[in-house]
């Protein structure tokens, strides 16, 4: 490397820079994490409330909403009625199954990806500068 210092100073401030770049995103995301924690508390909660759907029966509900208001009795063929069948089965096990806190879920894997960026974003961009600065001496 001692023929080419240009390529090797464009390499070292280039991983120097892309260590920071590194570093500054992961950062930038930590502190949109404790914001939408702490401050803003309401910002994910669109999130929240379109994670809990629930199954929907796939025929009779307009059956059903004609009956009701025409005061007349429901009659279901053998197929609607294994389809209704079907949706309390899936339902019931829906209500049944433990709930998952998506926007909690959602922030634990941001901060993995944000961790992630910092670990390798500082090292890279501590040893580069270190070796520019002891270049410069």
């Amino acid at each position: 490397m001692e023929n080419h210092p240009l390529i090797r100073k464009i390499y070292l401030y280039g991983f120097a820079l892309l260590g920071l770049v590194l570093l500054v995103i992961g950062s930038v995301g930590f502190v949109n994490m404790g914001l939408k924690a702490f401050v803003f508390t309401q910002a994910d909660e669109y999130q929240r409330q379109t994670s809990k759907q629930f199954p929907y029966p796939a025929c009779g509900i307009e059956k059903y909403a004609t009956a009701t208001t025409s005061k007349t009795t429901l009659v279901l063929t053998e197929e609607e009625k294994a389809t209704f069948t079907n949706f309390l089965v899936d339902y019931k096990n829906w209500k049944d199954s433990p709930q998952i806190d998506y926007v909690t879920s959602q922030r634990h894997q941001d901060a993995a990806m944000n961790l992630a960026l910092i670990l390798i974003g500082l090292p890279l961009y501590l040893y580069h500068w270190i070796v520019i600065k002891r270049e410069n001496k």
